[in-house]
């Protein structure tokens, strides 16, 4: 080859290069700022930001919107947040059904859809993840980001050599820094998910939380399935949704937080509050490490042939068969879980009832879709929409 020609091929690589890195560039910058829009349900009676309750985290990526609903009569307040880590996003859809749904006839409700915004900007290395996916509705598709399970590195950087939690002083690793699900109680002049995690601490002792849900998945050959994890403050009230659950909807495990694992919302919120703390955890074939293709498909059906296969090798915790592990599935267990353990609150707390209405089941979420349950944008007022 001469060096003409050699010139020749290095620029073309060179612009082949140019043109991946501008179309890819456009394409994480579109993400990053994609914007979802919620619409204020009827029971939502006001919205704060999480900078209300820790002032440097105003502006920040991570300032995300506090949904308080407001019965006005004297109850109990529930806690209910959703996209601790993004690539789960049962949890974010089934608290934006409870945003524009729920009503309250005695107590309170606060809902947080997108407690880590900046995992829901990025998706993780590697992995092919799918950017985005979309929801049916009556009235069109419904467009969310998908994300990643740790804070963005454009938001916090750099990691340190070895995690070492706050105030327990355990050793993690490295990246568990921005895993908002290992920085729990947080810290004020720590890194961005330590101090979401502070902030959302002193929400909870601000509004005196009594009872704190965080909503996750996990994949199948994790042990920590289909189950409520629940603090030892907790574990008379998840123990009973467990039987209720199993014997009337869907089969649901429960088992205790473990005291010597820190940085788990299950164990810190119960021990650095008031609040009796739960965890509640879905099955995602998504996640699985023996999946087939990672896309949109996937993460909505959770059919896929591989995890099947390791399945009938005995290699998961969970079951599953040609169904998969549908979104409405998910999101549907949820839902029902939720409802059953504020209703079991109250029963256990007389005076302190959390009573909710509007929210729809697992029978009626598999039977209409997750979709149905989302208001339109476009019928609401400008001043009831509100942006993740």
């Amino acid at each position: 080859m001469t060096d003409r020609n050699l010139m020749i091929v290095k620029l073309i690589s060179l612009a082949l290069v140019v043109t991946a890195m501008i179309i890819s560039g456009v394409q994480f910058y579109n993400h990053r700022n994609f914007q979802e829009e919620v619409v204020k349900g009827p029971g939502v009676t006001q919205v704060k930001k999480l900078s209300d309750y820790f002032e440097p985290l105003k502006g920040s990526i991570n300032d995300c919107n506090i949904y308080i609903l407001d019965s006005g009569v004297p109850g109990g307040t529930a806690m209910l947040i959703g996209r601790s880590h993004p690539e789960e996003p049962a949890g974010n859809l089934a608290t934006q059904i409870f945003v524009e749904n729920a009503k309250l006839t005695q107590g309170r409700l606060i809902v947080v859809i997108s407690a880590n915004q900046s995992a829901s900007r990025v998706t993780r290395p590697g992995d092919a993840y799918p950017l985005y996916y979309t929801i049916e509705t009556p009235w069109g598709d419904k467009k969310f980001r998908m994300g990643d399970r740790w804070t963005s590195p454009l938001d916090s950087w750099p990691d340190p050599e070895v995690y070492v939690h706050y105030p327990s002083g355990q050793l993690l690793a490295y990246m568990d820094i921005r895993n908002f699900n290992r920085t729990w109680p947080g810290r004020d002049n720590g890194m961005i998910t330590e101090q979401t995690c502070y902030a959302f601490m002193n929400l909870i002792r601000e509004e005196k939380v009594d009872i704190f849900v965080d909503l996750h998945e996990a994949e199948l050959e994790y042990p920590v399935i289909s189950t409520i994890v629940a603090h030892q403050n907790a574990a008379d009230i998840a123990g009973m949704a467990s039987m209720i659950l199993t014997s009337t909807e869907f089969r649901i495990g429960m088992e205790y937080s473990p005291k010597s694992l820190h940085g788990l919302s299950h164990r810190e919120v119960g021990d650095h509050s008031d609040a009796v703390s739960i965890l509640l955890e879905a099955p995602q074939p998504f996640l699985d490490r023996v999946r087939g293709i990672t896309d949109e498909k996937l993460l909505l059906t959770g059919q896929d042939e591989f995890v099947m296969m390791a399945g009938k090798y005995g290699l998961l915790y969970e079951k599953i068969d040609e169904k998969g592990w549908p979104i409405d599935v998910r999101v549907g267990r949820h839902c029902s879980t939720v409802l059953s353990i504020f209703e079991l609150w109250g029963d256990f707390n007389p005076g302190k009832e959390v009573l909710i209405t509007g929210v729809p089941l697992y029978s009626e979420i598999v039977k209409n879709g997750t979709g149905y349950y989302f208001l339109d944008p476009s019928k609401a007022r400008p001043g009831d929409i509100y942006y993740e």
